[in-house]
């Protein structure tokens, strides 16, 4: 039997064929807080104690798949997202901290918008917010905004059927009691090829707000990734071809024009290369106020357009 410390700097050795230093440290950590319940401190403190027998068991069957390349969320079934866990695995995408500046950016302006409204009637109006989550695969953003937005009613919509089953259980991880009780959990799940034009214009109703965090990396990128991505995280929600990068984009756009609420917004990640391009295709289309904007890395992976009429 190993002990903690001996486990930690076994797999951080083996990870160094996968990953650089300091992520197979990180790696590791988090696959011994897995195994062991304890953080790094607590670990630390008791770096001497020796596996128990399942926890060895664990160690040695799942630690032959992070050298393999598997994502640790996928090896632990977890991914953390605006405060809350949610249920991943090879059927879904890993939620990354770039599409919560998304999420918080779409919550910071609902609240602010909602915030101007002080006439009782138009209050009565906006009272619900009805959101479109567009590919939601884990539902990490539809069940957020859900959290997050006062009154949110919300559809989630993807073409896998294991996405969604995925969506289901995730609604009852993520959502407390007291959130269900409120009607947060009352969301509307919609397998659909968004793709398809009948499909979606006979499956969804009008919304206020659309969100979507849709594929956008052209194929020809797919050499260039890490293996822990193309090899584990599913194509289906990462990839369009090469020669319609914009694809979702367009459809996302025109399908706006009539299902959006008058003065609702849509707001997309995007593909940085690809952002200006994004915000071209939307004006074209006669949206509003289209801006994009820079995450964490300096990046242009947002956009945000007002649907207002004219």
């Amino acid at each position: 039997m190993l002990t903690y410390s001996q486990a930690f700097y076994q797999l951080k050795d083996r990870l160094k064929q996968v990953y650089d230093a300091d992520e197979a440290a990180a790696v590791a950590h988090l696959f011994l807080e897995f195994i062991t319940g304890l953080n790094k401190s607590d670990r630390l403190l008791k770096k001497d104690t020796i596996f128990s027998e399942r926890q060895q068991e664990q160690f040695d069957a799942k630690s032959k798949q992070l050298t393999k390349g598997k994502p640790i969320q996928y090896v632990t079934n977890s991914a953390w997202f605006m405060g809350r866990e949610f249920l991943v695995n090879e059927s879904v995408l890993i939620p990354r901290p770039e599409t919560e500046e998304l999420v918080q950016w779409v919550v910071d302006e609902a609240v602010s918008r909602r915030s101007l409204v002080v006439s009782p009637g138009v209050a009565d109006v906006v009272s619900k917010q009805r959101v479109l989550d567009i590919g939601s695969g884990s539902g990490c953003i539809g069940l957020s905004l859900g959290r997050l937005l006062p009154d949110a009613v919300v559809t989630c919509a993807d073409v896998s059927k294991e996405a969604m089953e995925v969506l289901k259980t995730n609604i009852e991880w993520v959502l407390t009691a007291n959130e269900k009780k409120k009607g947060i959990d009352n969301i509307t799940l919609k397998t659909i090829d968004f793709l398809n034009e009948t499909q979606r214009n006979k499956q969804l109703g009008r919304y206020e707000l659309i969100v979507s965090n849709p594929p956008y990396i052209p194929e020809r990128e797919k050499v260039n990734m890490h293996k822990n991505v193309k090899d584990y995280e599913p194509s289906i929600a990462l990839f369009v071809p090469d020669n319609d990068a914009l694809m979702f984009y367009r459809a996302i756009a025109a399908f706006g024009k009539e299902h959006l609420s008058d003065n609702g917004y849509i707001y997309c990640e995007l593909d940085a290369g690809h952002a200006e391009a994004c915000k071209v295709l939307f004006e074209e289309q006669g949206y509003k106020d289209v801006e994009i904007k820079k995450d964490m890395h300096g990046n242009w992976r947002m956009l945000r357009a007002n649907g207002l009429k004219d």
